[in-house]
C-alpha cells in the first residue's frame, strides 16, 4: 500500500510539474509574442522595417537602462492615411493594430482570427465583422484570463482606442452586457460605427465559462484619430 502512495505521489508531483512547465511556455510565449508585435508595430508606424535582431537590440538597451526615448517627430509612412477600406479582407492572423484603454491600463495588439491559437497571444478581429473606421460593428474577442481580465472593470464613458497604421479610431463605451454563448446577434452590422468587445463570462469562473461578457462602445470623431502612437496607458 505504501509503494502505491508512493506512486502516486511522484505521479502527481510529475503532472504538477509538467502543468506549471506548459503553463510557463504559454504566458512566456504569449508575452514574447505580445513584445514582439507591439515593437514592430511602432516600426512600421514610423515607415521602418522591423526585423528580430532590431527587436534584441532595442530590448537589450531597455534591459540595460539604456533604451533611447521614443522620437514624435519620427517619419511617417510614404503612403496617404486613409481610414481602412470597407471591403479590405485581412488576412488570416495578420496584426491589424493596437487596442488601448486608457483608464483600465490596457494595451494589447490586435490580430485577425479567433481561434485559440490567435486568442493565446492576441486579442483576435472575429472576421467577417467591420474593421476599424469602417460603417458597422467591429467584434473583438479575448480571454478573460488574460488579455481581457481588464473589462471586469470597465464603465461607461470609457474611451477605448485602436491604433492602426491609416490612423487611430475612437470609441466610448455605451453599455455592457451578459449573453449565452450561442447569442451571435451581438456581433451583427450596424448602420453606424461600433465596437464589440466579447469575452466569457464569469470572470473568475473555475474551468469553461457558461456565459459571454460583451462590451457595447460608439465611434467618437475627434482630432486624435491620426497615425501617431497615443501616450502609453499609466505614463
Amino acid at each position: 500500500m505504501k509503494a502505491l502512495l508512493r506512486r502516486l505521489e511522484w505521479f502527481f508531483l510529475f503532472f504538477g510539474l509538467v502543468a506549471l512547465d506548459c503553463f510557463v511556455w504559454v504566458n512566456t510565449s504569449s508575452l514574447l509574442y505580445q513584445s514582439y508585435a507591439d515593437w514592430s508595430f511602432d516600426q512600421t508606424l514610423r515607415g521602418l522595417s522591423p526585423t528580430i535582431p532590431g527587436f534584441l537590440v532595442d530590448e537589450t538597451r531597455w534591459l540595460m537602462g539604456n533604451r533611447p526615448a521614443k522620437n514624435d517627430a519620427a517619419p511617417e509612412p510614404a503612403s496617404k492615411l486613409e481610414p481602412l477600406p470597407t471591403n479590405r479582407q485581412p488576412r488570416a492572423t495578420e496584426i491589424l493594430g493596437r487596442l488601448q484603454i486608457p483608464r483600465l491600463q490596457l494595451s494589447v495588439m490586435v490580430r485577425e482570427g479567433a481561434n485559440e491559437r490567435t486568442l493565446s497571444r492576441a486579442v483576435g478581429h472575429i472576421p467577417g465583422t467591420a474593421l476599424p473606421g469602417a460603417v458597422g460593428n467591429v467584434a473583438l474577442a479575448g480571454h478573460r484570463d488574460t488579455f481581457f481580465r481588464p473589462l471586469s472593470n470597465i464603465q461607461k464613458d470609457d474611451l477605448i482606442h485602436i491604433e492602426t497604421d491609416q490612423g487611430t479610431f475612437t470609441y466610448r463605451v455605451e453599455s455592457t452586457q451578459i449573453v449565452g454563448p450561442r447569442d451571435v446577434g451581438v456581433l451583427k452590422a450596424t448602420g453606424g460605427e461600433t465596437l464589440t468587445l466579447v469575452t466569457c463570462y464569469p470572470f473568475y469562473y473555475v474551468g469553461s465559462a457558461p456565459k459571454r461578457f460583451i462590451v457595447h462602445a460608439t465611434a467618437v470623431r475627434t482630432a486624435a484619430s491620426n497615425p501617431r502612437r497615443l501616450p502609453q496607458p499609466g505614463s
